[in-house]
């Protein structure tokens, strides 16, 4: 299953060259062209997936079972890196700009590089009935 316009599938046809890092039957994983940092590298299903929202169960397992063993590989390959951010952007408000799943293996040197992320700290705006207001919203959507 692909998407002839989207250019992930156009990778993995082989009809956009890419720096392969890995690649089995179903996953790829490549070294995204802006290098935030050095080694910064892609991992996607081979499927057209549009994002996690649309991830099967086995697909989400194929491809979240290989991200560790990604991961490490980046990690030894350089001695410097003394971290990793792993990212996935899900709709245009959220980042996503390729609409193909995919995930960010960030591999972080410093404090000072190209890459941060900012978590808001909220919590004097909400009280127990707000915080179980919204936990049941989404126990009653969890789908098995």
């Amino acid at each position: 299953m692909t998407d002839s316009n989207c250019i992930f599938c156009k990778i993995v046809s082989g009809e956009i060259p890419s720096y392969k890092v890995y690649e089995d039957d179903a996953v790829l994983a490549f070294l995204d062209i802006s290098q935030t940092t050095p080694g910064h590298t892609l991992v996607i299903p081979k499927k057209h997936i549009k994002n996690i929202y649309d991830f099967d169960a086995k697909t989400a397992g194929e491809v979240f079972a290989r991200i560790p063993a990604i991961a490490t590989a980046i990690k030894d390959s350089n001695p410097e890196i003394k971290g990793m951010n792993i990212v996935n952007d899900n709709g245009e408000l959220a980042y996503q700009s390729v609409f193909h799943a995919h995930f960010h293996l960030i591999p972080r040197y410093t404090k000072d590089d190209d890459f941060s992320i900012h978590f808001g700290n909220n919590e004097n705006d909400y009280n127990k009935s707000k915080y179980q207001a919204i936990q049941d919203s989404i126990i009653n959507k969890i789908r098995q």
